[in-house]
């Protein structure tokens, strides 16, 4: 398929000379390294995050998205003012 994008002259010419280097052409040169690119990107996965059970984490049930339930925790309901 052909297609147009724009690059950046520097980028261009030093992929030119890598490609004639290697004997290959700037077309199968780009795709190869589309490839390398894109296959890295699938095989990394997140970082596993640990998981405390118990200790000083958040009570279970807390939804730390919600500003107002870390507030009521912060600051549990007080009793009505006795007048």
């Amino acid at each position: 398929m052909r297609t147009t994008i724009a690059i950046n002259d520097q980028l261009l010419a030093a992929a030119k000379k890598a490609a004639r280097r290697r004997g290959y052409t700037l077309g199968r040169f780009i795709e190869e390294a589309l490839r390398r690119e894109l296959a890295q990107r699938v095989a990394v996965r997140p970082p596993d995050l640990p998981v405390f059970r118990g200790g000083t984490g958040p009570q279970p049930g807390v939804d730390l998205r919600s500003n107002r339930a870390l507030i009521d925790l912060l600051e549990p309901a007080r009793s009505p003012a006795v007048q």
